[in-house]
């Protein structure tokens, strides 16, 4: 600024302190103390959080033995398309394959992560691949003192398990509504990363509603960038009044380590399924018996429609409480129950989470005319292979599906590839024996290309001693493989 301009600014806060606003122009070393001022307030608002929140959080160890063949663990080379580990748990899960020494042994298994009390009486909400396999679980509180729970529930669709233990008068936690979250809202993950217990960190929402990730069946999840590292898993992930708002699920990282993308399962889901496993140790969801699938802009103008909303129906199941609505292929849910569905799975979880025999009203678009349907929900059998979304699993065969959508085929190394992929493997299915890993692209069933998890389900029967011949790609390279229904 030259010496003119600076003479000018000087006689022109000359004249507005001689007329009385000296007392609001801004003054260096007022503004350092604001500023300091400032943050004082959010380190005394995450000390006050930390006091509250930290004596109801407890730290979890499980043991488990493996009977039989033995398995060796194997990292991805660095740089090869899994080394991004995207489907990374907290738990320590690695990609594994069967080793060429196949005698038998046992071996144990420890893994730890987080947890919280629910209530004074010792219910403790987790994850569920924290605990769900597990022989042993011992808490261990902020006091030192430690107990050995006993698992009430699990629900492996959402990735939700309660847990108890035997104590009374217990420190627990306040659960809060997740709904009242926004982009931008302070948010702290409480939990023992790396095995040190009772670590607190702070960050923000970074978005809402992240879906089709791959983790679970169900997904819903919250993003944050508060810093989550493998043992947070379970933990709480709280407000600034120290109420919960999320449990601390996944993380997507390319070392293992915190990349500032954590995932954590939204707590008003959590809600609803902490109650059925307390009350009956078991999930039941809803279901209306269609396939659909999230509306695009080349669909919506194929449609008529002068705005990319809602979803699109493509398939109504036989003898299904959609067939028996009236709802049909090409039908456009706008709303339900008078609250907008954009995204198919956003639906899918809101169907899942309504009692059965419970009617809903459905604001649909056909043929340019707009329609009311009810439906009345049914029941979503545990081993049902179909579902609402084009995903889910195959749970006799022990393996999930994905679908491989352009963003996973760019991660994983399959752009410009076809197929399903396989999003998690049961240990000791069938799936695993015979040979299929997470991360594996379906390619071909008995010789005919397969293109979604509808088409996988349909053609892998599960008639004892049927044979299937798989073609698999598995980064760069395929391979045959042979699934038998052995009984």
């Amino acid at each position: 600024m030259t010496n003119r301009r600076l003479g000018k600014l000087s006689i022109i806060l000359s004249l507005l302190a001689a007329l009385g606003f000296g007392a609001i122009l801004p003054q260096p070393g007022l503004a350092q103390e604001q500023g300091l001022e400032s943050l004082r307030q959010s380190g005394n608002a995450f000390r006050s959080v930390a006091k509250k929140v930290s004596p109801a959080v407890v730290f979890i160890q499980t043991e488990r033995v493996i009977s039989g063949q033995q398995q060796t663990e194997f990292f991805f080379p660095h740089g090869s398309p899994f080394d991004d580990e995207f489907f990374r748990r907290f738990f320590g899960e690695t990609p594994q394959f069967r080793s060429p020494n196949n005698s038998p042994r046992q071996r144990q298994e420890m893994g730890q992560g987080s947890g919280f009390l629910i209530s004074s009486d010792g219910y403790i909400l987790t994850n569920n691949h924290v605990v769900g396999q597990a022989d042993t679980v011992t808490v261990k509180l902020q006091n030192g003192r430690e107990y050995t729970a006993k698992i009430v529930g699990t629900d492996p669709p959402t990735d939700l398990a309660v847990i108890k233990i035997e104590a009374t008068k217990l420190p627990f936690l306040k659960l809060g509504d997740s709904s009242n979250l926004e982009v931008g809202d302070w948010v702290l993950a409480v939990g023992n990363p790396f095995g040190l217990s009772h670590t607190l960190t702070a960050g923000i929402v970074s978005a809402k509603g992240r879906s089709g990730i791959g983790l679970n069946d169900y997904e819903d999840f919250i993003q944050t960038d508060a810093a989550i590292n493998p043992g947070n898993s379970g933990g709480p992930l709280v407000n600034l009044d120290g109420e919960v708002v999320g449990i601390n699920t996944a993380i997507f990282s390319r070392s293992g380590g915190y990349m500032g993308i954590g995932f954590a399962i939204p707590i008003n889901m959590a809600k609803n399924i902490r109650e059925q496993l307390v009350e009956e140790g078991q999930v039941t969801r809803g279901r209306v018996g269609a396939y659909i699938q999230d509306m695009t802009r080349e669909l919506a103008e194929s449609f008529g429609l002068d705005k990319t909303e809602g979803i699109v129906v493509t398939q109504v199941m036989e003898d299904s409480p959609a067939q028996k609505a009236g709802l049909r292929q090409g039908d456009v849910i706008l709303e339900m129950n008078g609250k907008k569905v954009d995204k198919a799975s956003t639906f899918r979880n809101r169907v899942a989470m309504t009692a059965p025999g419970t009617k809903i009203e459905l604001s649909i678009v056909r043929e340019g005319k707009p329609k009311k349907v009810d439906v009345t929900i049914g029941r979503l059998d545990a081993d049902e292979q179909t579902t609402a979304a084009d995903s889910g699993s195959l749970p006799k065969l022990g393996m999930g599906l994905q679908e491989l959508t352009p963003d996973l085929a760019a991660r994983l190394g399959y752009t410009g590839q076809t197929g399903v992929l396989v999003s998690s493997v049961e240990p000791g299915s069938l799936a695993q024996r015979a040979g299929i890993q997470r991360g594996d692209l379906i390619q071909e069933i008995d010789r005919k290309p397969v293109k979604n998890p509808r088409e996988v389900r349909q053609r892998l029967t599960l008639e004892k001693g049927k044979s299937h011949l798989l073609l698999i790609r598995r980064g760069q390279g395929s391979l045959f493989l042979a699934l038998k229904n052995d009984g």
